[in-house]
C-alpha cells in the first residue's frame, strides 16, 4: 500500500490541516442541507453539529489508517431513530450523509495536493473515503429502515391504546381531546363506532389495511382488537365487494362513543348470526337484532308456527315459503304468485292451509309479528345457498 514511514509526517500535516477546517466546512454543509433538503430544517443545529463531528473524525481515522471500519462498527441507530421521529425520509438522510462525505473528500484532496502528498497515497485514501461512503450508506439505510419499522409499531400500539380507551370509555376528556388532535379526529363532530370481521377466512390485519386504504373521510380510525377490526368513522364505510361483516353504531360525540361501540357489537353479532355480508346499523336490522338476543322466544314461536308444517313434508316447505314471501312482500298475493310462477289460487290455498295447521289468522297483526319473528329465527338456523346475502328484502 502506498504511504510508508516516509509519508507518515506529510499525511499527519494533511490531517491536521483538515481538522483545522472542520468547523468552517461544517457550517457551509449545514447551510447547504437546510437549503436543499427541507426535511432537515426540523433537525436542531446542535444535533447536526454532533453528527458532523462523528463523521469527520471517522473520516480522518480512515485517512490516517487507510482502513474502513466494519459495518457493525457504525453506531447509527440513535441518529436513525431521531431522523425518523422528525420525519426525515431515508432518501434525505442518505443524501445528507453523501454530501458530508463529499465535502470531507474534497477537503482531503485539496489539502493533500496543497501539502504535496504522494499521488499514490492520495488515490489510495480517496478510494478509502469512497468505500467509507458506500459501507456507511448501506448501514445507515439498514438502521433507518429498522427505526421506521420500530416507529410504525410504536405508533400502531399507541393508536390501538387510544382507540381501546375511547371505545371502552376509560379515557378522560383531556385524553380524548389530545388523542383526537394526534389522530385527526374532530372532537366537535359526531362519530360512529364500528366492529368488523372478515366474512370467511381472511386475516383481521388484512381487513384493517383494506378498510383504512379505502379512505372514509377525515377522521376514520381503525385498529385490530380481539380478532376484529374496530374504530370510529364519520359515515358508513363504502366496502364495495370487500368480504366483511360489520356492525355500525349510532352517531354520537367522542366522549360517548363507547355506547355506540356497544351497539355496534350487538349489531355485528346479529349480522353474523344471519350470515350477512356488508355493514349494518340498527335501521338495517331493526327488530331482527332482538330475535338474535331472545333465542327462547324464537324457539317458542317456531314450535307454534313453523314446526306444525314439518308433518306436511314437501308441501309444508312450500307453505312456509309462500308465507315468508307473503309477509316480506307486503302481503300482496298476486306478487307472491308472480314471483313463484304459480296461480294466485295456489298461493291462497297455501296461506289458508297455514292458518288451518297453526290455528291462527294471517290478518291478525299479532300473528304477523309472531310469524315474522319465527321466520327470522328459522333463518338463523338455515344457511342460505350461494353467496352471503347483503341485506333483507
Amino acid at each position: 500500500m502506498p504511504g510508508q514511514a516516509g509519508a507518515a509526517a506529510p499525511l499527519e500535516r494533511v490531517i491536521a490541516a483538515m481538522a483545522a477546517q472542520q468547523g468552517h466546512v461544517g457550517g457551509g454543509l449545514y447551510a447547504d442541507l437546510v437549503d436543499h433538503l427541507p426535511s432537515y430544517r426540523a433537525v436542531p443545529r446542535e444535533l447536526l453539529d454532533r453528527v458532523w463531528q462523528e463523521h469527520f473524525q471517522r473520516a480522518l481515522a480512515v485517512v490516517r489508517e487507510g482502513k474502513v471500519p466494519a459495518p457493525e462498527d457504525f453506531r447509527e441507530a440513535g441518529v436513525a431513530r431521531d431522523r425518523v421521529a422528525r420525519g426525515v425520509p431515508l432518501g434525505d438522510g442518505l443524501r445528507a450523509f453523501r454530501r458530508a462525505l463529499g465535502a470531507i473528500r474534497d477537503l482531503f484532496i485539496a489539502e493533500a495536493t496543497e501539502h504535496g502528498l504522494d499521488p499514490g497515497l492520495i488515490v489510495d485514501r480517496t478510494k478509502c473515503l469512497w468505500e467509507l461512503a458506500d459501507v456507511a450508506s448501506l448501514q445507515i439505510a439498514a438502521v433507518h429502515r429498522q427505526a421506521e419499522v420500530a416507529s410504525a409499531l410504536f405508533d400502531a400500539r399507541r393508536r390501538a391504546d387510544f382507540l381501546r380507551g375511547l371505545l371502552y370509555g376509560t379515557l378522560s376528556a383531556a385524553e380524548i381531546h389530545s388523542g383526537a388532535a394526534i389522530y385527526g379526529l374532530d372532537a366537535s363532530r359526531p362519530y360512529r363506532a364500528i366492529r368488523a370481521v372478515p366474512y370467511g377466512d381472511a386475516d383481521p390485519d388484512a381487513l384493517d389495511r383494506s378498510l383504512a386504504s379505502r379512505g372514509h373521510g377525515r377522521g376514520a380510525l381503525f385498529t385490530v382488537l380481539e380478532e376484529a377490526v374496530v374504530g370510529v368513522v364519520e359515515a358508513r364505510p363504502e366496502t364495495g365487494d370487500l368480504d366483511v361483516t360489520a356492525g355500525l353504531g349510532p352517531p354520537t360525540d367522542l366522549a360517548a362513543v363507547h355506547r355506540s361501540f356497544r351497539a355496534a357489537g350487538r349489531l355485528l353479532q346479529a349480522a353474523r348470526a344471519y350470515r350477512l355480508r356488508g355493514v349494518y346499523d340498527l335501521s338495517d336490522l331493526t327488530w331482527r337484532v332482538a330475535v338474535v338476543a331472545e333465542p327462547e322466544l324464537g324457539e317458542l314461536l317456531l314450535d307454534r308456527y313453523l314446526r306444525p308444517l314439518e308433518a306436511e313434508g314437501e308441501f309444508g316447505a312450500l307453505v312456509e315459503e309462500s308465507v315468508r314471501a307473503y309477509l316480506e312482500g307486503g302481503r300482496r298475493i298476486r306478487e307472491v304468485a308472480r314471483r313463484a310462477h304459480v296461480h294466485v289460487n295456489t298461493v291462497r290455498y297455501r296461506l289458508r292451509r297455514f292458518e288451518e295447521l297453526t290455528g291462527t289468522s294471517l290478518d291478525a297483526p299479532g300473528t304477523v309479528v309472531e310469524v315474522s319473528w319465527a321466520l327470522a329465527a328459522r333463518a338463523l338456523r338455515t344457511p342460505p345457498p350461494g353467496r352471503a346475502p347483503t341485506g333483507f328484502q
